[in-house]
């Protein structure tokens, strides 16, 4: 093989002179004389040359007929062919000739255009070493991301059975009427936040999954009444807290079903409700307004609250990305709004949201109306 340092010249000419003549014109270069055309695929696969002279008076096998074979090689793409010659230099650029020369040229010419074709070779030497450093690079992050894919999913898998059982004791001890009223708006306190946590693992581990394509959506027919009852389950899901919040749900009566997966949805809402309860203070109204649009089913999760400024909502659906105070002084890290973005165009759908700092803030998300193909696979399936 080549050398970084070197270049090699393969001189296919009638006599050595051919040669002879170049070498001393051609600087760092390794000039080699190859007298015919067998001799050339031999020595081609010994030493991978940067151009090849193709003298047409060579005699032997003609060299327009072993071109096209050469150029077939995998390891001889980089490498610049010249014909040298006053006839059959037609059918050497038909087989693949780079450039032609007559051999009536100077040699000082001749070194000129070899050194022309020699800078294009090592330009594609050194475009084939930066592709081989990026792609060991490419392969050392693909390593370094598998490895924190499994790690996320250990951890979360892990927290998520005892984050469960922390929640299930404090849902015991609630029950016990020997605790003390106050005691029992700690415990409740506690409950949330446990469940708050839950939440946080389940959505680093989907968001991994739905980034993954791991994620398969178990899509139903979703009609109104199933709407609502998705919607009291995410309420239920996100806790006490929004006892002290005015919750207002709208959902448009007998609207087209729409194809989507319910418990992911469920997911989606929790988060976008959840969201609107740490950003509006006790007494805020948090608003879950659902219609038809065409071709789909338009959900807004409004609120009265702070509001988000407008620094935060280019990056605002981005896993970590932001970070910012909400008005009980816990940092939201982004996660929840990371899996609702993930899991609304996993579905075919859109996300959105329009805020103004001050005057709260609207999430609106879309999923597709199911189509007749969906209808025949739900039916099937019953």
């Amino acid at each position: 093989m080549t050398t970084a340092e070197t270049l090699n010249v393969f001189v296919v000419a009638p006599h050595q002179g051919h040669a002879l003549q170049l070498t001393p014109l051609l600087s760092r270069t390794d000039v080699k004389y190859v007298p015919d055309a067998e001799s050339l695929l031999r020595e081609s696969h010994l030493v991978i040359p940067d151009v090849v002279l193709l003298y047409t008076s060579t005699p032997g096998v003609p060299l327009h007929q072993v071109l096209p074979m050469l150029r077939q090689r995998a390891e001889l793409s980089g490498t610049h062919w010249l014909g040298v010659g006053t006839q059959g230099l037609g059918e050497l650029l038909a087989a693949g000739a780079d450039a032609l020369i007559s051999d009536a040229t100077p040699p000082g010419a001749v070194a000129l255009q070899v050194r022309t074709m020699l800078a294009r070779a090592q330009q594609y030497r050194d475009a084939l070493q930066r592709v081989a450093s990026l792609q060991r690079r490419m392969d050392t992050w693909e390593h370094e991301e598998r490895v924190r894919d499994q790690l996320v999913h250990m951890l979360v898998h892990d927290l998520k059975n005892p984050i469960a059982a922390v929640m299930g004791l404090i849902e015991i001890v609630q029950d016990d009427p020997r605790i003390p009223e106050d005691n029992r708006e700690l415990l409740q306190v506690a409950h949330d936040e446990t469940q708050h946590l839950l939440h946080l693992a389940a959505n680093m581990l989907d968001v991994r999954k739905i980034q993954a394509g791991k994620m398969n959506l178990k899509r139903e027919l979703m009609f109104t009444p199933m709407f609502r009852e998705v919607i009291e389950q995410a309420r239920g899901d996100v806790g006490s807290g929004l006892r002290d919040r005015h919750v207002r749900v709208a959902i448009e009566s007998d609207m087209s079903p729409a194809s989507a997966d319910p418990e992911i949805l469920r997911r989606v809402l929790a988060n976008l409700i959840s969201n609107a309860l740490k950003h509006t203070t006790t007494g805020g109204v948090i608003a879950i307004l659902v219609k038809s649009i065409p071709g789909g089913v338009q959900v807004m999760v409004r609120d009265d609250g702070e509001g988000i400024p407008a620094d935060d909502l280019p990056n605002l659906f981005a896993a970590f990305e932001q970070s910012r105070l909400t008005l009980h002084g816990r940092f939201d890290t982004g996660m929840g709004l990371a899996f609702c973005k993930l899991a609304v165009e996993e579905h075919g759908g859109t996300i959105h949201v329009e805020s103004e700092r001050g005057k709260g803030a609207s999430f609106i998300f879309t999923v597709p109306l199911a189509q007749d193909n969906d209808d025949e696979d739900f039916v099937e399936l019953v």
